[in-house]
């Protein structure tokens, strides 16, 4: 990912610090590893990891336009601009908060496309940040395919998170995004001595942060060993990308728990990185989904959502069947690193 003047975070949060990387011993236990590493990202602005990619990939969108380069310019020239500048996205709420936050910044609006089915809060939050919400009938794929109509139209410059174009400038900013967790990571394993993680088992919607994750860390030589992507049984579009070696949409309602990982087509861009560093995929079924927040929580981790603790139950999956252990290469000396990616939406800010 090439460099930019807003890949330094404390340029879109002044009081930046990483989110904390905590150990937990009895989730260790429960799983029958040596060590479990959990990075927070429910501390993150706005509650999730989606900050970090549609705030990047809005605001660079926004400066491709103008020209700026740096936030107090590209205010101004948005300000200035002839005709109003909007932004526009599909989401399953998360990602369409981070976008409505980049246009926030810069003083422009955002139109954010959700499922019905996504739940008044997180539609409230985005609403709270100035965003437009528009209602969708059927599934995020379907939220998708409407936003993208609508900038096809020339109405907005579309923020996506997923494509079937590769080399979408959008989608590629989102997981550049992303990447500032692999290197707030590099030097929190080095500090717990942990730089020989064997396993990340990381949730996917789409495939962009198990994709980023897996760049980032290989480039740092800091995970060398095995990436597991979890997913919920009704939503195994990774799975199903993985294996065909191509995106392929599923078909049904996508009916989940994990309503952030209720997608049915992978990302190109991402499937590419997790094709080419040899991705495994892991489904998980909805009482496990369900089950997970509780059993982080009561190993000592934060609150979270069945999304935010999908590695969790991807975990505990692969470690209570001896087959399974054995597929995923999971035994007492394994050190595996997961991802909480949300907040419980009531603590979020």
């Amino acid at each position: 990912m090439s460099e930019h003047w807003l890949s330094d975070p404390t340029r879109l949060w002044p009081d930046y610090r990483p989110t904390r990387l905590i150990e937990l011993p009895a989730l260790a236990r429960r799983a029958g590893v040596a060590r479990v590493l959990v990075k927070a990202e429910n501390e993150r602005p706005l509650g999730n990891f989606k900050a970090l990619g549609g705030m990047v990939a809005g605001l660079r969108g926004l400066a491709r336009i103008t020209g700026a380069q740096s936030l107090d310019e590209l205010r101004h020239r948005c300000r200035a601009w002839p005709t109003p500048l909007r932004l526009i996205c599909a989401s399953d709420g998360n990602h369409g908060l981070a976008v409505a936050a980049a246009a926030q910044h810069a003083g422009v609006v955002a139109t954010v496309f959700l499922p019905e089915a996504v739940g008044s809060v997180r539609a409230a939050r985005i609403r709270a940040l100035g965003g437009e919400v528009v209602a969708v009938a059927g599934s995020y794929d379907d939220a998708v395919l409407a936003a993208r109509d609508v900038a096809a139209r020339g109405d907005g410059w579309l923020i996506a998170d997923t494509s079937d174009d590769a080399t979408d400038p959008a989608v590629i900013d989102v997981m550049a995004g992303y990447g500032l967790i692999a290197r707030e990571l590099a030097p929190q394993l080095r500090a717990c001595a942990a730089t020989r993680v064997s396993h990340l088992f990381v949730q996917a919607g789409v495939g962009g942060l198990a994709a980023a994750l897996a760049d980032g860390l290989h480039a740092q030589a800091q995970a060398s060993g095995r990436l597991i992507v979890v997913e919920p049984e009704a939503a195994a579009c990774v799975a199903r990308a993985l294996a065909r070696g191509k995106p392929v949409q599923i078909d049904g309602e996508l009916d989940t728990a994990a309503q952030m990982l209720s997608c049915g087509l992978a990302s190109a861009s991402a499937l590419a990185l997790l094709l080419w560093h040899r991705a495994q995929a892991l489904s998980v079924d909805e009482p496990a989904l369900r089950r997970a927040p509780r059993e982080l929580l009561e190993c000592g981790g934060p609150r979270s959502t069945p999304s935010g603790a999908a590695g969790v139950a991807g975990l505990l999956h692969a470690a209570d069947d001896r087959a399974r252990r054995e597929l995923h290469g999971l035994d007492s000396t394994s050190t595996v690193l997961l991802i909480v990616t949300e907040a419980a939406i009531e603590d979020a800010d």
